[in-house]
């Protein structure tokens, strides 16, 4: 019986209690079962009694005592305390702890994952740096944590929409032309430009696709309009080049995004001018200093908001809230953004913006903000990239120590924590390597497995293998009942990350339940030695094995780390 098996058990109890006059409550869709904290007080326990005592006008205890009754006559439940002011403290049945190992072996790949879709679109939006420059570090963590939490709430029943959108219109487009043209001139980047061999390397290629620019950029600010055609050309294809390069690291970093959005799309589009128009026609915009302006401090913004300047020129606000238009017209029903440390502004505009346009933020939106990324060695900065000249990029990472290891490591710790990576450490394949301690648990795990077949003992790779024939009641060790209880653990896991947005929470039960196997395997011998016989509670032990190579993989997986069989 599964954590998620229990508790609808429990809903049952209430529903029967209630068809039979002794609760008047709505019951639930469903209710909270978690691990005590003291193994002592059970396998499970449930609040549900705290939560229907106010609609139920009875004592909580009273509601416990109810439901604790019938719960007791579910085989599968070996007893039931009322503890405290009314928690629900379950031991389940031998068969039935032992039946979460047989019935994750029986899911597989699916195991972790919700059974119904919840109905509600989600637009995840990450990374979304400036086509102007390799992705660096920062963004680089936010590449790992944005696929990661896209896995995760997919897997919690969410329909995600990934998505990068390409800033390729504006002032920053702009400085990135200039730099590009500079550098074919033979001269210095303007002062707020780009710098780096990375520049150089792209004017070389823009060149080459461009014959005639040579003509171009030899005629310098005197070339009557050459200057503006030479810029045009090297920021157009300067963009496209460096966006192919993004995309091209990304992809090796086993990050692929759904849509790839143009921020100049919306322009050609005329999506400014009807975001504007709506907000106009809902009463939120006002004309002053000959510029047009979205009145966010209503809703609140710590000052109103610019949406065309007095030139005429839309501002970056006025993108922002015509992308959140478009979005919301894609049918996205909540939108999901993650920003870097340097963005912590944002959230109270876009969350005027979603007010502005006739939504509940805090129905429609979610903004997280992400901190800095450092790499030491030894305890001492690696110095800047050779290539881009001012900053790290995800590419001298993974160079440095591989995809999992970089993916893994920019997962783990919370967003809102800075992160200071040592790449010895995180290179290094030994215990006190996170990814290395999980990856090698399924490498033993599944060693251990061939080995098995190699004796001729039954394993689900076989055709024949029969789980149900196993007698999971065997399975009362102290050890192996810790690694039922923590395997039972992954469905709500999910859940729980998923609803925080916080998948590093997979990467730290996958460590948790790790060192429980590890623990196991050292109290717990699995396979027979010598002339030995295999027994009834061999088999058990094995299933119970390839339980926890399902989790693992599947946790891995969640973060877009592989679970090596060999290592």
């Amino acid at each position: 019986m599964t954590p998620a098996e229990l508790a609808d058990s429990i809903v049952a109890a209430v529903r029967d209690a209630v068809a039979n006059g002794e609760l008047d409550v709505a019951v639930p869709a469903a209710v909270t079962v978690e691990r005590p904290r003291q193994p002592e007080h059970g396998d499970y326990a449930s609040p549900v009694a705290l939560q229907l005592a106010k609609a139920a006008r009875r004592p909580p205890r009273a509601v416990a005592d109810l439901l604790a009754a019938r719960l007791r006559t579910d085989p599968g439940v070996a007893a039931v305390e009322v503890a405290g002011p009314g928690f629900l403290n379950i031991r389940l049945a031998g068969a039935a702890m032992g039946g979460i190992a047989r019935s994750i072996v029986g899911a597989g790949a699916a195991y972790g994952r919700a059974a119904a879709a919840r109905g509600v679109r989600v637009n995840l939006e990450f990374v979304s740096s400036n086509p102007t420059g390799p992705v660096t570090l920062a963004s680089a963590r936010w590449a790992a944590v944005g696929d990661a939490l896209a896995q995760v709430m997919s897997a919690a029943g969410f329909e995600v929409g990934t998505e990068y959108y390409v800033n390729d219109a504006g002032v920053q487009v702009e400085r990135f032309g200039a730099s590009i043209l500079a550098a074919l001139r033979g001269e210095p980047a303007p002062a707020e430009g780009y710098h780096g061999a990375y520049v150089a390397e792209i004017a070389t290629r823009v060149q080459a696709a461009n014959p005639a620019l040579e003509q171009l950029v030899g005629a310098g600010s005197d070339g009557a309009g050459a200057d503006d055609k030479a810029l045009a050309v090297c920021a157009r294809d300067g963009v496209e080049i460096m966006l192919a390069e993004i995309r091209s690291t990304l992809s090796g970093f086993g990050v692929e995004f759904d849509l790839w959005k143009s921020e100049r799309s919306l322009h050609d589009a005329g999506e400014l001018t009807a975001a504007v128009a709506e907000l106009r026609a809902k009463g939120h915009v006002f004309e002053a200093d000959g510029a047009v302006w979205l009145r966010t401090t209503d809703f609140g913004d710590d000052k109103d908001r610019a949406l065309v300047k007095s030139d005429g020129r839309p501002t970056y606000f006025c993108a922002d809230a015509a992308y959140y238009r478009d979005k919301r017209r894609r049918g996205f029903d909540r939108l999901c953004y993650l920003l870097g440390a340097d963005h912590h502004g944002y959230i109270g505009r876009l969350r005027a913006i979603a007010a502005c346009f006739g939504d509940d933020p805090e129905q429609t939106l979610d903004v997280i903000i992400g901190q800095m990324v450092t790499l030491s060695r030894g305890g001492e900065a690696v110095k800047m990239s050779k290539r881009a000249g001012t900053f790290l990029t995800l590419d001298d990472l993974v160079g440095a120590v591989g995809v999992d290891a970089a993916r893994y490591s920019l997962v783990r710790a919370s967003m809102d924590s800075a992160l200071d990576l040592d790449l010895d450490v995180i290179a290094r394949q030994t215990s006190d390597n996170p990814v290395f301690y999980v990856q090698y648990a399924h490498a033993r795990i599944s060693s251990l497995i061939r080995n098995a077949a190699a004796l001729g003992l039954a394993t689900s790779a076989d055709e024949a293998f029969d789980a149900a024939s196993v007698d999971v009641s065997l399975l009362s060790h102290p050890r192996e009942v810790d690694l039922i209880r923590a395997l039972g653990e992954l469905p709500r896991v999910v859940e729980t990350a998923a609803t925080l947005r916080a998948p590093h929470r997979i990467a730290r039960y996958l460590e948790e339940t790790a060192g429980t196997y590890h623990r196991f395997y050292d109290s717990c011998r699995v396979l027979p030695q010598g002339d030995e016989e295999p027994t009834a509670v061999t088999a058990a032990r094995l299933l119970l094995v390839e339980a926890t190579r399902v989790v693992l993989a599947n946790g891995l997986r969640l973060l877009g780390v592989s679970a090596p069989e060999r290592m």
